[in-house]
Parts: structure tokens; sequence; C-alpha cells
């Protein structure tokens, strides 16, 4: 059994060592990359949203590397993610490809069956199971803290290739280490080199935060790089949701002691009352919490056709409009550019720039 996974963000750090935990033969697939794009769209349905196109593209990768098992997540409710893997099963069986696929779907709807799938890749030992669990976890915890350091820094730094260097560096040197205390110091010694940076002075960073569809939101690839770009042009990035999060919401049935997600549904209260599928009554909670935070704007992403980002869009202006703040919607898939993208971003900014100095002057008179 050669298992592989899909990509989102960072979740091959905790998908690694778990599989390892439970002795699986792991064929990673390369990281998303055009190839990868190219490959989904070829493949799946034209009006298939973006993140099962990329997934079929990891999986078909991972297929010329050996793998022969898919291991995904499943989904309930309105969101298409329900469907991925039947649909994703379907094609690679018209492409004549022998895929065995486990998909573990969110554990409040069906825990004994994530259980029993589990059970079905175990190799090893239950302590090894949970060693690599745990080793993974503490992997994703520190992967956060990392990605929100660079958030804050990058815009702040006099290099800043120098400071996602050294993130990346680290990334790669925690997906490699199988020991706590090394995951810890590689952790602490990498956020120690980033902060030391050198930095510039007279800055006038920008607050802006990120919202939306989860895989377009966490895989870089997927959003076009968005928080590196809004970095690069002097603002400061916060998602309404990190990895660990949605681990700990969509797998772990909310276990653990970190922010739920949860949480957002009590502040779309006021304008939106009942779920939509995906995240999307989360999205509308997330601009509500960022304007009450004082963020200068907000970002909405996801895929076209998002049907769950699609009804949110059509409430964040209200939204907007009580909690005054700036919000624009981006919607992504394989024909979306870099050009065009940088375009709506910098004109963002430059809204944002010139609504909180025109702001300031006023209060100032």
């Amino acid at each position: 059994m050669k298992v592989t996974y899909p990509h989102m963000g960072n979740l091959f750090l905790i998908a690694n060592a778990f599989l390892k935990g439970l002795g699986c033969e792991i064929v990673q697939a390369p990281f998303c990359s055009k190839k990868t794009m190219s490959l989904g769209t070829q493949y799946a349905p034209e009006s298939a949203c973006l993140p099962l196109k990329i997934n079929l593209g990891n999986f078909l990768e991972a297929y010329e590397r050996g793998a022969d098992t898919l291991v995904m997540v499943g989904g309930i409710g309105p969101c298409r993610i329900g469907y991925y893997s039947q649909v994703q099963r379907q094609i690679l069986e018209d492409l004549g490809l022998q895929f065995k696929m486990i998909v573990l779907e969110p554990p409040d709807a069906h825990f004994k069956e994530v259980w029993q799938k589990i059970v079905i890749l175990k190799k090893n030992s239950w302590l090894n199971v949970i060693k690599g669990l745990v080793l993974g976890w503490q992997k994703i915890l520190y992967a956060d803290e990392l990605e929100r350091l660079l958030s804050h820094l990058l815009p702040r730094v006099k290099n800043p290739h120098t400071l996602e260097k050294i993130y990346a560096q680290a990334i790669t040197e925690l997906d490699h280490i199988d020991k706590f205390k090394t995951v810890k110091a590689i952790a602490e010694n990498t956020m120690d080199k980033m902060r030391k940076l050198s930095q510039k002075s007279n800055l006038n960073v920008l607050k802006i935060g990120i919202v939306g569809e989860v895989y377009t939101v966490l895989e870089p690839f997927a959003n076009l790089y968005i928080e590196r770009k809004l970095g690069r042009m002097g603002v400061e990035v916060e998602r309404s949701v990190y990895l660990s999060q949605w681990i700990n919401d969509h797998l772990l049935g909310g276990l653990l002691n970190l922010k739920s997600l949860a949480c957002y549904k009590d502040l779309a209260q006021p304008f939106l009352r009942h779920s939509v599928g995906g995240h999307g009554r989360e999205t509308v909670g997330g601009v509500v919490d960022f304007a009450r935070r004082g963020f200068d704007g907000v970002i909405q992403i996801g895929p076209l056709t998002c049907m769950p980002e699609i009804v949110a869009h059509s409430i964040l202006p209200a939204v907007s409009e009580a909690h005054g703040i700036p919000v624009m919607t981006i919607y992504l898939d394989e024909q979306s550019g870099e050009a065009g993208l940088v375009t709506r971003l910098e004109a963002f900014v430059d809204m944002i720039r010139y609504r909180k100095e025109s702001k300031r002057l006023k209060e100032s008179v």
C-alpha cells in the first residue's frame, strides 16, 4: 500500500507524520504547480470548482510516482466537497488507473466510519500511531505560528526575500524531523531569526483580513500567493482560518482547545442565521470579526461557482455598510492570472490607504 493525499497549504506536515506513525509507505505528490493544474483541468468537468481540479492533479502526479491508495477528507451539507471523492474516483477509473480511495468523513457525522478507515491504514502499534499524530499536530501548530509571524513581518522588513527563504527552510526542516524537542527548537530558532531581520522605518502598514472557502484560503498556489503579494504592498494579512483550526473543527470535532470556527457563526447571526454549506456563514462572521478588531479591509476569496461563497458574497455589502469596513471579493479558477490579481489588489490597497488617511485628517481638524 503506497499512500498519497492532496496538498492544502502545510497539510503535508501532519499527513506525513501521521501516515508514518500508521506504518504506511508514503508517496507525496509534488507541491502544486502549473502542471498539477493542467492535469486536473484536463480531466475534470469544466464546471467543477478549483479545489477538485487541483486535487485531481495531485493524485495523477502521485500515481506517476507509484501511489496506489488515496486518502482524502469528505464533507457534508450543500458544499460539493462531499462529492469530490466520487467524481474523482470515476475519473480515475475512466482513465484506467487502479486506485484505492479512503475518504475520512467529518467525525461529527461518521465517527465510527473514520475509525474503521484508520484501522485499515494501521500497520504499526497504537503507540506509534499516537506518537505520529501528536508529532504532526505539534508541527502544524508551530507552522501556523511561523505563518502568522511571516505575515506580520513581510510588510515591515527591508528584505522580504530573505524572510520568505528563512520561513521556507524551516518548513522543510520540520517535515524531516521526528523528535518533539527538535520541532520546538527549529520553530523558536526560526522565529528568532525572522524577528532579527532589519526593518523599515516610518511604516504605514495596513491590516487586511482574508476570509472565504477554506481550500483557496489555505493553499497559496490556489490563491496565487495573495498573502505574499499583499505583504510586499505594505499590508499585514491575517486569515479567518488557519490549518490547525480547520483540522480541529473538521477532523477532530473541535476536541482541542483552539479558537473554533463556530465563533464566526454567532457573529454572522444578524446577517445569516442558517448554514449555506462550506464556510459561507464563517465568511460573513469573519468579516464582522475583522471589523470589530479594527482592520482596514477584508478580502473574500473562493473558487468560481462556489455556492456557499456566492451566498456570502451577496450578504457582504450589508455587513460592510453596517460595520464600516471595505470588502472585496475575488473568485479564482484555472483561468485566473497574476497580472489581473495584482491590479485589483493594488487598487483595493490604494483605496484603503486613501480612506484611512482621509479619516485621519478629518479627526485631526
